[in-house]
């Protein structure tokens, strides 16, 4: 139950900072690990997405779960996201709700985005992401990642 007050209150607290602030870029360091997963979302003024992946850490792959619901966005869309991972310190700080900032399009086959994912642990994933499907998406949501 924890978890799902973190994650509201995480997609909460995000609706409130100002773009500026958004925008600003941030020294991360070096990446502790990389990411890639898919997942299927679905718009229409509110989002949901569902889907999995993997996550590259020390020299291991773990299989990963993805799901989240957020605001602002119309359509449909298959979305490939691959980036960076950074402030992972131990495996199990990658698991748990995030906050996620997301600009994007698709049209057909064509789209991209990318997104900023951040935990209350510290750790922040960098996303590139590519869509397919009819879809404008512009907004703030809540991730949650498990571990299969």
């Amino acid at each position: 139950m924890s978890s799902f007050r973190s994650f509201a209150a995480g997609a909460a607290a995000l609706l409130l900072l100002p773009g500026a602030a958004i925008a600003q870029p941030r020294t991360l360091g070096p990446p502790s690990g990389s990411v890639r997963f898919e997942v299927i979302s679905v718009a229409f003024i509110g989002q949901g997405q569902v889907g999995g992946g993997t996550l590259a850490f020390r020299g291991r792959n773990y299989p990963i779960t993805v799901g989240g619901l957020g605001v602002g966005g119309i359509g449909a869309a298959k979305l490939t996201a691959t980036g960076r991972v950074y402030g992972l310190r131990q495996r199990e700080d990658f698991a748990g709700a995030y906050v996620q900032l997301r600009e994007g399009w698709a049209v057909g086959r064509a789209g991209r985005g990318r997104m900023v994912l951040k935990n209350d642990k510290g750790v922040t994933i960098n996303l590139d992401a590519r869509r397919r499907g009819l879809q404008l998406s512009l907004g703030a949501d809540g991730v949650l990642i498990g571990f299969k």
